[in-house]
């Protein structure tokens, strides 16, 4: 009777739980091995990184208002820091599992019905706002209406 057990697979009971994802790398540094070797060329290296990752969020906090692909920037910058720095991989991990959630959350058909019919009022609101426009000024910009 045991062979059968074992053959199951472990007890969930008694064992506790995987990780969630097995393709995750390990947390730490990533830095290359003779870097890691000598603490005064790792601590330098650290601080680079560090200076390196801060210039590009801070350049993607910059283009959330301006032009330009902000939060892309930003996340790159912490992709940076987490070459390094734990705190860093492990924001980027939380931030990866909550954009499938809501990925997935997205696709459930209850949420794209909802969403499908919110747009087509939206558009429904925006047409007919255009044809009041159009009815009471015609084809004349705002700018060039004379009183």
């Amino acid at each position: 009777m045991p062979a059968a057990t074992s053959a199951q697979g472990p007890d969930p009971v008694s064992s506790p739980d995987p990780a969630p994802a097995t393709d995750e790398k390990p947390l730490g540094s990533r830095a290359p091995a003779f870097v890691k070797s000598n603490r005064t060329l790792h601590l330098s290296w650290q601080v680079g990184v560090f200076v390196i990752g801060l210039a590009v969020v801070v350049t993607g906090v910059i283009m959330l208002p301006l032009p330009g692909p902000g939060w892309l920037v930003i996340f790159a910058g912490m992709a940076i820091w987490g070459t390094e720095f734990v705190w860093a991989q492990l924001v980027l991990r939380w931030t990866k599992r909550k954009v499938t959630e809501a990925a997935q959350r997205a696709l459930d058909p209850k949420v794209r019905r909802r969403n499908i019919i919110l747009t087509s009022v939206g558009v429904v609101i925006c047409a007919v706002l255009l044809s009041v426009y159009l009815w009471k000024f015609g084809l004349v910009m705002p700018w060039t209406i004379s009183d």
